[in-house]
């Protein structure tokens, strides 16, 4: 017990200084006396589940100092050492970054990201500099198309507006890369430099507008990272939701594992979230979306009280069918080469199913293919029933059982009929992995079946072509088999 007190203390304190708040300051904001605080953060008296639930909002800790008190309350785990400095034998990196901490705020037409980082130096050595790249992307999943749009509409030094600081004093830098769509360099501490076993609190802002940033925030774990925190603040009138993922050097994907938490205040909705111990390359990714914005015929689909399956997975930016991307076979990846374009895709897809899983339950699993969102790159994802997530890039099949079934399936790409299709009982699919390691896997009954399906559309094949002659599809209203899993 006394391990998690002491964890929540240091919980507490390393929030307030996060957010530059006095004991006395955070106090009126969660409506304790000054003297309360500095008892609970004096180890004099334990903290109430109702102080620690407010302050968690009032820090915007992201559910931090919640789990921390439950940690109490369960005689949870004792408190993470502080990194030392290391032996000189074991420098395998520089820094350390015991927290980074993103705000992004939204006015209705421009972003502003602050970008605060406790950099530790793990090194024998000064560091007199730090790499920080500011990086756009309108169409994530979609490079062709970024591309484009940033050879006509290049992201510029001026409207940016970069300021740095490493505690409190401004920072001078150098550039290093200057491209459409990022920025990349140099932030240069001067006659400051960050000694071994010092910690220090770098921090830089920048703007951009809504038409060069698209609706996610996307951190990499490039450097040892003990916690990650990150505010989303948005007008409340614009209704926004906000989900996220997590995606690991493989790109398997997953949701969070720390729940979003949602605050409102004077016309304000933020959301907090934050996570610990970090593992290197992972990915995290925000997404969001203003549904009182009827702007985008997306979100006008999406409005309408009485649209068909099909008009709502048009909605939630699926393709439909007519679409030419849908009948053509999907460009292979190179990889490893393309490991980074795979990512982005992939991305795309996991967020495109959210999407659509707010719209539709899908009892039998779901499964999305590049082209069914407008990109025309060899991969897809599948989902099985039991939330089981498998990635597949430029897969093929290469055998299948001589056992065979019937059942009816449906497509996003037109969602308004189920067709019964003949597929194999087991199928042997030949697929690569990012690193581009070639891989032979066996799926088998309802994965089977969710598996060849995809793998059709990225050779441009829709399951009508699949159903015996003289069977058409019959409307979503005849079936009886929505919500429920097939039968073997």
């Amino acid at each position: 017990m006394q391990a998690a007190a002491e964890a929540f203390i240091a919980e507490l304190k390393h929030w307030r200084d996060v957010r530059g708040k006095s004991q006395s300051k955070l106090a009126r904001e969660v409506g304790y006396t000054p003297s309360y605080v500095s008892k609970v953060e004096g180890g004099q008296l334990p903290a109430s589940e109702e102080f620690a639930a407010q302050a968690d909002d009032v820090l915007l800790a992201g559910g931090a100092l919640r789990r921390a008190f439950r940690d109490i309350e369960k005689h949870g785990r004792p408190v993470a050492p502080h990194p030392g400095p290391a032996s000189e034998d074991t420098h395998a990196t520089s820094l350390i970054v015991e927290h980074e901490d993103t705000t992004l705020s939204y006015d209705g037409s421009t972003y502003r990201a602050t970008q605060r980082r406790r950099l530790y130096n793990d090194s024998p050595d000064p560091v007199t500099r730090y790499l920080i790249r500011i990086s756009v992307d309108r169409y994530p999943g979609d490079p062709e198309r970024s591309n484009q749009h940033y050879r006509e509409n290049p992201l510029t030094w001026e409207e940016i507006g970069l300021s740095a600081s490493i505690d409190g004093e401004p920072l001078n830098w150098r550039v290093k890369h200057d491209r459409d769509a990022f920025k990349e360099l140099w932030l240069l501490f001067g006659q400051s430099p960050l000694y071994p076993g010092e910690s220090v609190w770098l921090e830089y802002s920048y703007t951009v507008g809504d038409t060069k940033w698209g609706s996610w925030f996307q951190r990499a774990v490039r450097l040892p990272t003990q916690r990650m925190s990150v505010r989303l603040d948005f007008p409340t009138e614009l209704d926004p939701v906000v989900w996220g993922t997590e995606t690991s050097m493989t790109a398997e994907a997953m949701p969070l594992r720390t729940a979003i938490r949602r605050t409102e205040e004077d016309g304000r909705r933020v959301y907090s979230w934050s996570t610990e111990d970090l593992p290197l390359h992972a990915r995290y990714r925000l997404e969001w979306k203003f549904r009182a914005r009827p702007d985008t015929e997306e979100t006008r689909q999406d409005m309408m009280t009485e649209a068909t399956a099909s008009e709502r997975m048009r909605a939630v930016g699926v393709v439909q069918e007519g679409d030419p991307i849908l009948v053509k076979t999907a460009r292979p990846f190179a990889l490893p080469d393309e490991a980074e374009d795979a990512r982005r895709v992939i991305a795309e897809l996991i967020s495109a199913c959210e999407r659509a899983s707010g719209v539709h339950v899908f009892g039998k699993g779901m499964g999305m293919a590049a082209p069914q969102i407008g990109i025309d790159r060899a991969a897809a994802i599948v989902r099985a029933p039991d939330g089981e997530s498998i990635t597949l890039f430029n897969p093929r099949i290469v055998e299948e059982s001589p056992e065979s079934d019937e059942q009816y399936e449906g497509c996003l790409s037109f969602f308004d009929v189920r067709g019964k299709v003949p597929r194999p009982l087991a199928i042997s699919v030949e697929h690569q992995d990012i690193d581009g390691t070639e891989r032979i896997t066996i799926f088998e009954h309802g994965l089977a079946r969710l598996v060849a399906h995809e793998v059709d559309h990225l050779h441009g094949v829709l399951y009508r072509t699949r159903m015996r002659e003289g069977i058409n599809p019959i409307p979503v209203a005849e079936y009886r088999g929505t919500g429920s899993n097939w039968r073997y």
